[in-house]
């Protein structure tokens, strides 16, 4: 019995990491991507300031 939960588990706990990092890497490239964004936005407005 407890051969028949082991394998299916062991699998699903593989699947449940490997999609948590690769979410983890996806969010930092979303943070990374908007800190960007408002840099450039601060730039234009330091340019645009009379």
């Amino acid at each position: 019995m407890k051969n028949r939960f082991a394998m299916p588990l062991a699998a699903l706990l593989l699947l449940g990491s490997v999609s948590l990092l690769s979410a983890c890497h996806t969010t930092a490239g979303a943070g990374q991507d908007l800190s960007a964004a408002g840099d450039a936005m601060t730039s234009s407005a330091k340019k645009n300031t009379p």
